[in-house]
């Protein structure tokens, strides 16, 4: 079915075919959010056990994990919380760009499948934001939005002039880690990848600080050796992720997507 959104000076396409749009999926309940309990920083590692170099140094919490059906939801986590348009900050902690025109501001990213553009062109929509795609010279798809009012607010956090940088305190969570995963997120077991944007160092440590807050310390791929991106590696982490991005969408193909052991 073609998608547009008003600001478009192109004409909308349908999603591209090389990856069958998924059937809709049937109406579910509304999920009850998780209710949050005090870290405690004082925790201690038990007598007679050693913390491994995935834990070693970071923060220790307990986390809240309500029960839906067989299934925990993480404090945190994607599934916990309504889908708002400050989660496409996740968007531009990745590959994302925003533009400002006038009163209005537009986020475009290009992704490297199809299934990429199923799942962001709904994950946009559940947030009451339009968006078309094109495909680029380079194989890939240019996937933006409209030109509206809603995304104001995020480009006035992330541009400074013509640059983009990400806000003082910014912060990922499981809804906007699982967008920037979706865009840009390569799972390659026993690590996934998670491609950044823009040249400057600058932005790309302001989303590390956030990743390692998140409990996700990640080591920074260098551009030319198949970055600029963030490796998160260890079962733990790679665990962590999975809990936080929530269940697979439907047009992730087998294998592109990570899952709760």
């Amino acid at each position: 079915m073609p998608l547009s959104g008003s600001g478009e000076t192109s004409a909308a396409q349908p999603l591209p075919m090389s990856f069958p749009l998924p059937a809709a999926a049937p109406p579910t309940a509304r999920r009850p959010r998780a209710r949050a309990v005090a870290s405690d920083p004082t925790e201690e590692t038990p007598a007679g056990e050693t913390p491994d170099d995935e834990t070693a140094g970071e923060t220790r919490t307990r986390e809240t994990r309500t029960p839906v059906g067989d299934r925990q939801l993480v404090f945190f986590g994607a599934e916990t919380a309504e889908p708002s348009v400050a989660d496409l900050a996740g968007l531009l902690a990745g590959p994302g760009e925003v533009h400002r025109m006038g009163g209005t501001a537009r986020l475009s990213v290009v992704v490297d499948a199809g299934w990429r553009v199923h799942v962001l062109v709904a994950e946009l929509a559940q947030r009451g934001v339009r968006a078309t795609w094109t495909p680029t010279e380079d194989q890939r798809y240019a996937v933006r939005t409209a030109y509206t009012r809603a995304i104001v607010p995020l480009a006035a956090a992330w541009l400074r002039g013509p640059t983009q940088q990400p806000p003082a305190g910014f912060q990922l969570d499981g809804r906007r880690l699982r967008l920037w995963l979706a865009a840009a997120g390569v799972v390659d077991p026993p690590e996934i990848l998670l491609h950044l944007g823009g040249v400057d160092p600058g932005r790309w440590s302001v989303v590390g600080a956030a990743l390692t807050a998140a409990g996700l310390v990640g080591e920074l791929v260098e551009p030319g050796a198949g970055g600029p991106a963030y490796r998160i590696s260890g079962r733990r982490r790679v665990l962590r992720l999975a809990e936080l991005v929530g269940e697979p969408p439907p047009a992730a193909p087998p294998g592109a997507w990570p899952v709760r052991d």
